[in-house]
């Protein structure tokens, strides 16, 4: 039996499969970056082992130095975890090489499906080549990994070129992998998926299937078990090419068999061959632990004839630390506070915890929060009303387009439920929430009596002006009042019941609320639900930089420039200059307007922190108006 393992990754990942194993009494090692050495997956895990290093490329994406580490720390069994390394044949072999047991399928059936491109071949399906207008839309798309990373949509036949060196380069990045290919790309269609699970004596099962519809950059945002609304037939249909698909590479262990229904038809995407990140909406259906009988599996054990029954309805999801009204662009910083409501079937898996910092270098899930209830209306309310009362204090997450969208009439009544979800309601989504403009006053009142308490300041009989403090846009003006406390001015309305430097209760419209406030060293500021940022008191160097120059939107590293650019060049709004990458995702740095390159600040592989002048692109009145200076 296995005694001890290593898993070859990290963050929350990491952090499910060591709770699993101490349940089940098998000891457990780590392997992390420089970057990690304080992470929670480190601390949780029996032993750790140093990989030298930050980048994916020389850590955890270097399987001779994971398996040398398995050996040092005295482990008997590998755990690839999803991600990284887990879809690596080489990597298993090395593994096995080594006298370790491998936690995953075979390598000749990783080989036969991990890449898309001959998982597609052997089931007669080939990629498109010599890509016409006829073909568009199509999905540039890589070859090994998953997470949406290496994927590019392409309408427009001019832009292939670019999406294939874009996907090509992120792939390699990320996967350590830079092989890409073309496929049809449907417009809207669901995206279901099977789990299955089989052993080394022939049986094989589907786990029931699960919608990872909701996506944002071909990434799952929301998962859910089982897939709502699909016809008996079609589904009966999706279980035996998933069965049969496992069956045909000698499969042993969990996969994801991934399809994109549309119009009542589905069409083969892919086979995952390992655990995936929406796992635990299966677990909390079927209730079986995944972990655990991966475990078993690899210890040569058999499985049942048949799966454990379904019962309820399992949704899932994934907390990032990212800004989806900018793009999506990932957030970095110290995670001051995070907390879940502790509610009967609910589960969160993370890894991280209060006082963690968020890394640049890795991808920005903070954290899955799962939830079970008899009915998917019951397991979507609970889901929306914990995430709303969850404590998530540091970087911007995307919780409240989280929340937002699993209140919207589209996704509660399914008839919306596909991949363009996003992309039609976005904008509706990723607006504040309600309740800014209080949370502003109490984040104001709060500071007031923080300072009163500092400085002993309180009611005068000769009253200065009224004092102002403003976040985000809300001006919020009031003064002391005679006795203690404060009448607040603007907005009005608003009846200040107590201030105390930690919690403001405030009174509007007959209706009395409580904020939580918190203030922090990097100038954040959380009242309730919101994360607000005060207006300083000085301007921000960044806004005396000169027209038309790119800052870095995120810290990060170039990767590269655009083909040619130089010093000098014309270039036009939009045109693409250079790619940075954050978080394991490429972002694009496009020119702001048309005009003159007149600096070139980045170069491939420079480390920018955000704010940092990368360029500056100067439009022509600009250009005239500094000669017109220079000549006075």
């Amino acid at each position: 039996m296995i005694s001890t393992v290593l898993v070859a990754n990290r963050g929350e990942i990491a952090c499910r499969v060591f709770r699993t194993c101490r349940e089940l009494g098998v000891s457990t090692v780590a392997v992390y970056a420089d970057a990690d050495a304080d992470a929670l997956h480190v601390r949780e895990a029996d032993a750790a082992v140093r990989l030298p290093g930050a980048a994916s490329s020389e850590t955890y994406l270097r399987g001779d130095l994971i398996v040398a580490a398995a050996l040092a720390a005295g482990a008997d069994a590998v755990h690839p975890g999803y991600g990284f390394l887990s879809e690596n044949a080489d990597f298993a072999r090395a593994v096995t090489g080594a006298g370790l047991r491998w936690v995953g399928p075979p390598p000749e059936a990783i080989e036969a499906m991990a890449s898309k491109t001959r998982a597609k071949e052997l089931l007669g399906i080939a990629p498109l080549a010599g890509v016409t207008e006829a073909d568009l839309p199509v999905l540039v798309k890589a070859a090994a990994g998953g997470g949406g990373r290496g994927m590019r949509i392409v309408r427009e036949l001019d832009e292939l070129e670019a999406a294939l060196k874009a996907a090509s380069a992120e792939a390699e990045s990320a996967f350590g992998d830079g092989e890409v290919f073309v496929e049809p790309y449907v417009e809207d269609g669901r995206h279901v998926e099977v789990q299955v699970l089989a052993d080394a004596h022939g049986t094989v099962w589907a786990l029931g299937t699960r919608d990872c519809s909701l996506q944002r950059r071909h990434q799952k945002v929301v998962e859910e078990s089982p897939a709502p609304g699909l016809p008996a037939a079609l589904v009966e249909e999706l279980y035996a090419a998933s069965v049969a698909a496992a069956k045909a590479v000698g499969y042993v262990g969990a996969g994801t068999v991934e399809f994109l229904v549309a119009g009542g038809r589905a069409q083969f995407l892919e086979m995952n061959t390992r655990l995936q990140v929406e796992h635990p909406v299966t677990e909390e259906v079927h209730g079986v632990d995944l972990v655990a009988l991966q475990l078993a599996v690899a210890e040569g054990r058999a499985l049942p004839d048949g799966p454990p029954a379904a019962a309820g309805h399992a949704v899932e999801a994934r907390l990032y630390a990212e800004d989806p009204a900018a793009g999506w662009t990932p957030q970095t910083g110290v995670l001051h506070r995070l907390e879940f409501p502790v509610v009967p079937g609910v589960r969160v898996d993370t890894g991280y915890a209060s006082g963690d910092a968020v890394p640049v270098h890795y991808d920005a899930m903070l954290a899955k929060v799962i939830a079970h209830g008899p009915t998917r209306a019951e397991a979507v309310r609970k889901l929306a009303g914990v995430l709303e009362r969850a404590v998530i204090h540091g970087p911007a997450t995307n919780r409240d387009l989280l929340v937002a969208s699993l209140r919207h009439e589209d996704f509660q009544d399914v008839r919306g439920l596909d991949t363009g979800f996003y992309g039609r309601h976005l904008d509706a989504l990723a607006r504040t929430p309600d309740g800014a403009e209080h949370a502003a006053v109490a984040a104001a009142l709060a500071a007031a009596a923080r300072d009163a308490g500092r400085f002993g300041g309180g009611w005068r009989n000769v009253r200065s002006q009224d004092e102002t403090r403003e976040y985000d846009g809300h001006e919020v003006r009031y003064r002391p009042v005679r006795g203690g406390g404060f009448e607040v001015l603007a907005p009005e309305g608003v009846r200040v019941v107590s201030a105390a430097p930690d919690r403001v209760r405030l009174e509007a419209g007959g209706v009395v609320r409580d904020f939580a406030v918190a203030a922090y060293g990097d100038g954040t500021v959380h009242a309730g639900r919101h994360r607000l940022t005060p207006r300083p008191r000085f301007t921000d160097p960044r806004e005396r930089t000169l027209p038309g120059s790119l800052l870095a939107p995120m810290p990060g590293t170039v990767v590269r420039l655009a083909d040619g650019l130089a010093v000098g060049d014309r270039v036009e709004a939009g045109q693409p200059l250079l790619w940075l990458e954050a978080m394991k995702m490429e972002h694009r740095v496009t020119a702001p307007a048309s005009g003159t390159l007149t600096a070139l600040h980045a170069a491939p592989g420079r480390q920018v922190e955000v704010g940092a002048l990368l360029a500056v692109v100067q439009t022509e009145d600009v250009q005239a108006e500094a000669q017109e200076d220079q000549t006075v």
